[in-house]
């Protein structure tokens, strides 16, 4: 049995899996609120205790993965969003599971992709579906995570990547965009990386902009719901229905700046075998993504944009990526050591 789990700053959702006539089944799942552990270590046995899984579980995991937020050395990491900090071996030997594995949260998406099926991505571009190549990962959630799907051409199968792209410097492409990046620099008082417009984060930074520097109406419902709710849910909602004009302009600018970024990855990775969008944001706003703005900014890229459209771009519709993905790395690696594995070599 694998134990599979992805780790936020604000849950952590575990799941246990099966791995029998080459795929991953899921037995049970269940999340938990990060802020009320002292620990990932207390977060694991409180699941694997849980009378309403199989007595014994812990006996029959041969291999664990988490997915975290940020980069991991040597099996080590440090959460930037909770105080916590993880180590693969005293995991390991605290929980008495012989295999652990810690990952990019990215990274365990990567993994996730190849685990996929038709009915969990949805399509925006079609590109050339023949093509073999790298894939890019561009996930917009509450931060903008980033990851490299290299393609092996021997071992015919995707190697994932991950990175901290989501913090390079963001770049205004138009008139509207540079005063938005005045108002950035004004309001925040420092470096404007990508993040700060593409993630959720970059909603709410977008709305104020339009409201305070552009002054477009918000309506008093609308500030209200803002106060109440949680902001990126009423933007997302309301800018996707049509009902509000302020957040479906929010909806427009992010969903250009996306396709930039998108545009940005294919070419710095010759993308051929696709794009792939991931993160909390995208699936929710699939009608603003087959407008024009995300399109256009994707295809932008002068002399090279004919390239662009070669590309297939697909946005990933299942939540459970990440998981699917750490558990698949678990299997794998778990194989690799102990010399045998069921999974096809198209696998990663």
């Amino acid at each position: 049995m694998i134990l599979a789990g992805d780790v936020g700053g604000t849950k952590v959702d575990l799941a246990l899996y099966n791995f029998t006539g080459g795929k991953l089944q899921m037995v049970c799942n269940k999340k938990y609120p990060a802020a009320g552990y002292a620990g990932l270590q207390d977060v694991v046995k409180e699941f694997l205790d849980d009378p309403a899984i199989a007595p014994d579980v812990e006996k029959q995991v041969v291999a664990a993965c988490f997915g975290v937020p940020g980069p991991v050395k040597d099996g080590h990491l440090k959460l930037t969003n909770l105080p916590w900090e993880l180590d693969a071996r005293e995991l390991a030997k605290g929980l008495g599971i012989e295999h652990i594995f810690l990952i990019n949260d990215l990274e365990a998406n990567g993994y996730g992709v190849a685990e996929l099926g038709p009915d969990q991505i949805f399509e925006l571009e079609e590109g050339d579906k023949s093509a073999l190549g790298h894939r890019a990962l561009v996930s917009p959630g509450t931060g903008l995570g980033e990851a490299l799907l290299i393609w092996n051409p021997l071992a015919r199968r995707h190697v994932p990547l991950p990175s901290e792209g989501g913090h390079v410097d963001w770049a205004p492409r138009n008139a509207l965009e540079i005063e938005l990046l005045q108002y950035l620099l004004e309001t925040m008082q420092g470096r404007i990386s990508t993040e700060r417009v593409v993630s959720g984060l970059g909603l709410k930074n977008i709305y104020g902009f339009l409201r305070d520097a552009k002054k477009m109406e918000e309506p008093k419902w609308l500030r209200e719901r803002m106060e109440t709710e949680d902001p990126n849910f009423v933007i997302g909602t309301t800018g996707e229905d049509g009902s509000c004009e302020l957040t479906a302009k929010v909806l427009e600018m992010f969903s250009a700046s996306l396709g930039a970024e998108c545009g940005n990855m294919g070419l710095k990775l010759l993308a051929a075998g696709g794009i792939y969008l991931g993160g909390g944001i995208p699936p929710k706003i699939l009608k603003t993504l087959q407008s024009g703005p995300f399109r256009n900014a994707l295809l932008d890229k002068g002399r090279l944009s004919p390239l662009l459209h070669t590309m297939p771009v697909r946005v990933i519709l299942e939540d459970k990526c990440a998981l699917i993905g750490a558990a698949a790395f678990a299997e794998a690696r778990a194989a690799e050591i102990s010399g045998h594995s069921e999974r096809a070599a198209s696998q990663p």
